[in-house]
């Protein structure tokens, strides 16, 4: 039979579950399973966004032979790792968007578990329908072309169409850049701001804009003579009329319209209806409402 001094004993042994167990701080580790790669279309990007996450970028060498053909090599162990791959398919286009296929070819040929493609900006984007006979829809292949080059997944920052996604068969995550832009104009204080959408297709991104910064709005109708050149038919200013947006109440817009020296003016209570063939709009015709109507 145990004693009551031997269970005392034992008590005095254990430790208060209070009392908490001072750790000595651990050394900063490198994260074998997340690595981030980059070509040469923005190393600095690249650089930058490694020393914000604390690591160091990947290593991989990236030559060219004599006829122009690009020679890939990761250059370290990818083995069920996730990596992201940073490349904007800038100018040339052709070649970085070749260097990426290689770096995701060469990446999933590694055993890598998760292969990211981070494209900042996408190329080919604006090429997103059949606008004329026999032409093809470039964004779909390219997308494609990601897909059977490794990727799992693809970021991309304010492409040209948010239903860009739709043509890729993996998953996409779509960031904008507005809540840093908006920021950035805040502090600026800038006085009497005018935020101007380039196009139709722009209009909701600039009146997002529009609407953070308390200011104007104004749309560039313009028509694509040819490829590269484009001609300004109308700038429209967009004015809110006074008391007109609220809880339950309707948008009404009134439209500015300078062409040529002259003043039109026209409105609209948001249902799209503003007399666009009047007004010069292309034949994709437009929402004023800020969406884009294709014919």
């Amino acid at each position: 039979m145990p004693t009551a001094t031997a269970t005392a004993e034992k008590t005095e042994k254990q430790p208060m579950a209070d009392e908490k167990t001072e750790r000595k701080p651990q050394r900063a580790r490198v994260d074998d399973k997340f690595k981030i790669f980059c070509g040469t279309a923005n190393e600095p990007l690249c650089d930058e966004v490694c020393n914000f996450l604390g690591l160091t970028r990947g290593q991989a060498m990236l030559t060219r032979f004599a006829d122009g053909e690009a020679y890939v090599q990761i250059q370290e162990n990818v083995r069920g790792a996730d990596v992201f791959v940073m490349q904007p398919t800038c100018h040339p286009v052709d070649m970085h968007l070749m260097e990426l296929l290689l770096m995701l070819d060469a990446l999933k040929r590694a055993s890598a578990r998760r292969i990211t493609a981070v494209i900042p900006y996408y190329g080919y984007a604006r090429q997103d329908r059949k606008d004329k006979p026999r032409v093809p829809i470039s964004s779909k292949l390219v997308a494609d072309l990601l897909t059977t080059a490794g990727a799992h997944r693809a970021l991309v920052i304010d492409p040209h169409t948010a239903q860009l996604q739709g043509f890729f068969n993996i998953p996409v995550d779509h960031l904008f850049a507005s809540p840093v832009l908006v920021d950035y104009f805040k502090k600026l204080g800038l006085p009497n701001l005018t935020v101007v959408s380039p196009d139709a297709g722009g209009v909701e991104r600039a009146r997002f804009f529009a609407k953070k910064m308390d200011a104007a709005l104004a749309i560039v109708d313009k028509r694509r003579v040819e490829m590269n050149v484009a001609e300004v038919m109308h700038v429209l200013r967009v004015l809110l009329a006074p008391g007109a947006v609220g809880s339950g109440c309707t948008e009404h817009y009134q439209f500015a319209t300078q062409r040529s020296g002259g003043d039109q003016h026209h409105s609209t209570d948001g249902s799209g209806e503003a007399g666009l063939e009047d007004q010069g709009a292309d034949d994709r015709g437009t929402d004023w409402t800020g969406d884009s109507v294709h014919s």
